[in-house]
């Protein structure tokens, strides 16, 4: 048992677990930290699932806990990713290390662009809950649970985004379908990386606990911190990783 990896990857998970609990992105962190410790693609991202259960469900448990209360809708959401999840994890089981680092690095990149060039989320007063909306809504969420199910990285802000436009939620709601999904869908997604035995749980079960900390913790600031702050520093560090994930 290497201490010390346990220890650094319970901070990077206490880091991770805030992030995503507030605005998204932790796993821009962990899952290159889990690689840089020495586990191969697949393991990392199948170990770094083992965080992010426990992540979304104390995220989601921290929001109930403050009256953010999940609806019958939001319960199917987590379900069409849930299918959609087993088709991505499926994809994730056999692919190559090296193309596995080239397309986290390149989703990096990506989701640094978004965060620095794309438009602010707006979200206001009047919810749009028609049954078209929420056609849409239930199908977008099956192609989500596939690409988290697949590699999870960004995907918060994918649910954010897809949430206010689709219907203008509230934040501090779509914060909380965030959660509810990814808790559901992580449960298919480890239940494939299990059977095929991907899953290193000494530091799965390290990140953890980190991750479960900071998303309880978390989301019951979620109105009092300043998500501009979180932004630069997902945006600094996950640009230091991509570039160490190129030249790798």
């Amino acid at each position: 048992m290497d201490i010390q990896n346990i220890l650094l990857l319970f901070i990077v998970g206490l880091i991770a677990g805030v992030i995503n609990a507030l605005a998204g992105g932790g796993s821009l962190l962990t899952l290159p930290a889990l690689i840089f410790l020495g586990l191969p693609p697949n393991v990392a991202n199948a170990t770094n699932r083992v965080g992010v259960f426990f992540n979304g469900l104390l995220s989601w448990g921290g929001y109930h806990s403050k009256g953010v209360k999940a609806k019958s809708y939001d319960l199917w959401l987590g379900v069409t990713s849930f299918i959609g999840a087993i088709l991505g994890s499926y994809i994730a089981v056999d692919i190559k290390g090296e193309t596995f680092n080239r397309i986290l690095a390149a989703i990096i990149v990506f989701i640094i662009a978004y965060m620095v060039f794309g438009k602010r989320v707006k979200t206001g007063n009047e919810e749009r809950d028609t049954r078209k909306s929420k056609i849409i809504g239930l199908v977008t969420f099956f192609f989500i649970g596939i690409y988290g199910g697949f590699i999870q990285a960004g995907v918060g802000y994918l649910i954010i985004a897809s949430m206010s436009f689709i219907h203008n939620y509230s934040l501090v709601r779509i914060n909380m379908i965030k959660s509810l999904t990814v808790l559901i869908y992580t449960l298919s997604a480890l239940g494939v990386f299990i059977y095929n035995d991907l899953i290193d749980w000494q530091l799965g079960l390290a990140l953890a606990a980190g991750n479960g900390a900071g998303g309880w913790l978390s989301s019951r600031w979620s109105t009092r911190v300043n998500e501009k702050y979180i932004r630069y520093f997902v945006m600094v560090t996950a640009i230091a990783f991509a570039i160490k994930l190129f030249i790798s």
